[in-house]
């Protein structure tokens, strides 16, 4: 069941439940996904024991356009919105799994699989991959944490190997592929906007309250007396030509909840569990337990961090002990400052590495793989002649730093920091090389991003405690 559901003539292309339809010219109504004659009655009669519709508006429009059927219909609410509104508390964690930092805004995109989403279907409609390398390049990687929810149908038409493969610059550039069957509405509780299309993805996030843009509608193809329809008109659209960091900037200042999608998801919210075992044990001429009717919990998925692998612009202004930082795949926003180039050390293309200022990657201290710090930041320098600063991230907080000029510092957050360790090491290099060298009982680095400041202990290294260490 689709959320606010619209109409779609059956046999007609149709996808999504919910989406709604008619044909251009066509001269009178479709009939309604999931409600009409055709997909509820066998011989005049309703073929189901129970017909669950989660508000009394999709009751309504089932006595207009199929009455034989309201005999079977069931007002159950929403058992889906319901897990999600159970797990409200926990949106924290739900951002933390995903590597949310402080400060850091959480945009999650979703497509429906109607050719006419986010998606689409090729033919030059694949809005989505197509916007997907500007996202990444203009939302600077330390303020925004991308992730995407594409419906299971997108998955299983064309596959996930293909998925992927488009996807890749952008998955490279930080971008989280969601589980689209255990793990979406996890991310839309951890979100802060929503850029979508007319799918139930997009009508739950503004029902949570959320921001949501739109940059595939479709209205031409819903049932304009459905809920999903009004929504559709009411919100804002996203131009994907247009500066696409002020434009979500902008619907985040300006953001006022619809009143539509809060009203017609559920008219009994929190009840479902109730009222669906109620209608089971009543078909079942039994009588229903005394325990109460629950749903399952929403479980905290694994930790699944960004793994940023494409070459980051790094704009850096350093005064005192203050290092304002951005990043970018794309030449970083602001005037003035230093610029350098900061590269993972598994970048898809490794001849960019011999032009890299910093090299970083991820390895747990004791990896005999890499050697661990001291072994692996010694051979980056060695390897590659101009870089200056090579950064082994050992944990969500800390790394180790092997500079060409000043020696080797342990880099950790302190307390109020929450950011990326390979920002820090940025930080470092942009510090070292306007003021020249760390005491020799270290500093604090006060980095600035994700419109916060991040304090940065910055430790010196003696030789053997790293090896001691691991």
């Amino acid at each position: 069941r689709e959320p606010g559901a619209g109409s779609r003539e059956p046999g007609a292309g149709s996808r999504e439940p919910g989406a709604g339809s008619r044909e251009p010219g066509a001269g009178s109504r479709e009939p309604t996904f999931g409600l009409s004659p055709e997909w509820l009655l066998a011989d005049g009669e309703p073929f189901v024991d129970g017909l669950v519709l989660s508000h009394p508006e999709q009751l309504e429009r089932l006595r207009r356009v199929c009455p034989e059927a309201e005999k079977a219909a069931v007002l159950a609410g929403d058992p889906c919105f319901d897990r999600m509104l159970a797990a409200r508390p926990y949106r924290e964690r739900f951002r933390r799994a995903l590597g949310v930092r402080r400060g850091q805004r959480l945009v999650v995109l979703n497509s429906t699989w109607n050719p006419e989403g986010f998606f689409g279907n090729g033919g030059g409609r694949d809005v989505l991959p197509s916007l997907l390398p500007r996202l990444t390049a203009e939302l600077p990687a330390d303020d925004y944490r991308l992730a995407a929810v594409l419906h299971p149908n997108v998955w299983y038409g064309h596959g996930p190997g293909q998925i992927r493969a488009w996807l890749d610059r952008a998955r490279r550039s930080g971008l989280t592929l969601i589980d689209p069957v255990h793990a979406w509405r996890q991310a839309l509780l951890a979100a802060d906007v929503v850029l979508g299309d007319f799918g139930a993805v997009s009508y739950y996030a503004a029902a949570l309250g959320l921001p949501v843009m739109l940059a595939a509608a479709a209205q031409d193809r819903l049932d304009p007396e459905a809920p999903l329809a009004s929504f559709v008109r009411d919100a804002p659209r996203l131009d994907p030509h247009g500066p696409l960091r002020e434009q979500v900037e902008r619907v985040l200042t300006d953001h006022r909840p619809l009143a539509g999608p809060a009203e017609f998801t559920t008219s009994a919210p929190g009840a479902s569990a109730t009222l669906l075992r109620q209608h089971f044990y009543t078909l079942m001429d039994l009588a229903e337990p005394e325990t109460p009717a629950l749903l399952e919990p929403l479980p905290l998925p694994a930790y699944d961090p960004p793994r940023r692998t494409a070459p980051l612009r790094v704009r850096t202004r350093v005064q005192a002990s203050d290092v304002v930082i951005e990043r970018s795949t794309a030449h970083p926003y602001g005037a003035g400052g230093h610029t350098h180039l900061a590269v993972h050390e598994d970048t898809l293309d490794p001849s960019v590495l011999d032009s890299a200022d910093v090299i970083t990657r991820e390895g747990q201290p004791d990896d005999p793989r890499l050697g661990g710090p001291e072994v692996w930041t010694a051979e980056v320098l060695r390897r590659y002649p101009h870089c200056a600063v090579a950064a082994y991230v050992t944990g969500p907080h800390t790394c180790t730093v092997r500079t060409r000029e000043h020696g080797v510092f342990r880099l950790s957050a302190s307390p109020g920091a929450d950011a990326d360790p390979a920002a820090y090491a940025s930080s470092l290099a942009a510090w070292l090389a306007v003021r020249g060298r760390v005491p020799p009982a270290g500093t604090t680095l006060r980095m600035h991003t994700a419109g916060g400041v991040h304090p940065v202990a910055v430790e010196p290294v003696l030789p053997g405690d790293l090896t001691a260490q691991s």
